[in-house]
Order: C-alpha cells, then sequence, then structure tokens
C-alpha cells in the first residue's frame, strides 16, 4: 500500500521537471535571439556614431575654415571703405573748393574703388552708409556684419547637430549593449537551472532568469533604433 501511494508523487514532481525543462529550451532559444538582436542594433548604433563624429569634425574643420575666410573677407571690405571714404571727403573738399580736376580724380578712384573690390552686397550697403544724414559706415546696417559668418555658422551649426546625433548613438549603443549583457546573465542562469536537484530551487532561479529577460526586453523597447533603420532593407524589399 505504502507504495502505491507514494507512485502518484513521483510522476507529479517527474511532470514538474518536464515542464521547467520545457521553459528552459523555449527561453533558452528566445533569449539567445534578443541578444543576437540587441549585438546587432547596438553596432549599428556604434556605427551610426562613428559616421556622424567622422562628418561632424569635417564639417567643424570646414566651418571653421569658413569662419577665417569671412573674417579675412571683413578686414579687406573695412580697408576698402576706408579708401573709399578717404576719397569721398577728399571729393567733397574739392567740391566745396570748385576744382573740377581734383573732383574728376576723386570721384574716379571711388569708382574704380567701388567696381573692383566689392560685391553686389557691399555695394548696397556702401549706398546705404552714404544716404543716411549721420557719419556711418557700411557695417552699421541690420545683419550686414553677420552676413559674413551666415554660411560659415551654419556649417557648424550642422556639426555640431552631428556630433549631438553621435552622442545620442553612443548613448544607445551602450544602452543595447546593457541589455546584451543581462541577456547574458539570463542565458547563465538558464543554463545551471538543470544542476539544482531540489524542484524549487530550479523554479527560483528560472523565476530570476524569466524576470530578467521581461526586464530587458521591456528596457530594450524603450531605447530608439538607429537613424534610417529599416530592416525590410537588408532584403531588398524597401
Amino acid at each position: 500500500m505504502s507504495e502505491t501511494a507514494k507512485e502518484p508523487k513521483k510522476i507529479s514532481k517527474r511532470s514538474s521537471e518536464e515542464k521547467i525543462e520545457i521553459i528552459v529550451a523555449i527561453f533558452l532559444g528566445i533569449t539567445a535571439l534578443a541578444t543576437a538582436w540587441a549585438s546587432w542594433i547596438g553596432s549599428l548604433h556604434g556605427g551610426n556614431q562613428a559616421t556622424n563624429y567622422t562628418k561632424s569634425n569635417n564639417l567643424s574643420s570646414e566651418g571653421n575654415s569658413m569662419w577665417n575666410e569671412a573674417s579675412q573677407n571683413l578686414m579687406q571690405d573695412m580697408i576698402t571703405w576706408n579708401d573709399i571714404n578717404e576719397a569721398n571727403l577728399n571729393y567733397q573738399y574739392a567740391e566745396s573748393k570748385n576744382d573740377k580736376a581734383e573732383m574728376e580724380k576723386y570721384q574716379y578712384q571711388i569708382d574704380q574703388l567701388m567696381s573692383d573690390n566689392c560685391t553686389e552686397e557691399f555695394l548696397e550697403a556702401i549706398n546705404w552708409a552714404m544716404d543716411q544724414k549721420e557719419n556711418v559706415t557700411p557695417f552699421m546696417k541690420d545683419g550686414y556684419t553677420e552676413s559674413y559668418f551666415a554660411e560659415a555658422q551654419a556649417t557648424i551649426e550642422e556639426s555640431d547637430k552631428l556630433l549631438e546625433q553621435g552622442k545620442k548613438d553612443n548613448a544607445n549603443g551602450d544602452a543595447f549593449g546593457l541589455v546584451s549583457v543581462i541577456y547574458s546573465v539570463v542565458l547563465f542562469m538558464l543554463g545551471i537551472v538543470g544542476t539544482f536537484k531540489n524542484l524549487p530551487n530550479r523554479r527560483i532561479v528560472l523565476g530570476v532568469a524569466v524576470a530578467g529577460f521581461i526586464l530587458a526586453t521591456i528596457y530594450m523597447f524603450t531605447i530608439p533604433m538607429p537613424t534610417g533603420f529599416n530592416i525590410l532593407s537588408y532584403f531588398g524589399m524597401a
């Protein structure tokens, strides 16, 4: 009678062990796939980071070069304006003396300076300055001085945007790396479930592993995918 009574317990224990083995096998497969996915996406973020950093450095160098060139152009135009202004003052003095020869001389000098050394934008600023009643320079016109550096500033701003995107890619890549580490721990715990002879211990280890997998997966779904990522493109479908 005692042997007959113990038999159902053995069947029940064996059934629980088989369920645990099935669950472990399923989660081993799922976790392995999830680990590969997280590692792959993390590497894509790393590639984007390197690309954005490289583009940012190139644009930064280009922007700084353009800024230096704009500074040189501004200094050259200031010198040209000083020459024009001096010639204009001499013209006005000659005009006050009614000296036609001197007036023609300085008018010719002004015309040559303005035709040979001035861009259209600079000419507009010069005409604006000459139309003012008070003594002003073309560089006092609203937004004119800033226009020298507009293109360089736009290039530098684009460089800064790429740098910030590179930093985000770096952070996202690190986050996917963390997920991969957690998945690796989960794989380890799933692998040692069978080493425990006591069934409750197996359940505890399995429960912790499953909880770790779920938490890591939830966290992974909160991390942005790489910019421009489309998995269909790898199959020629996008």
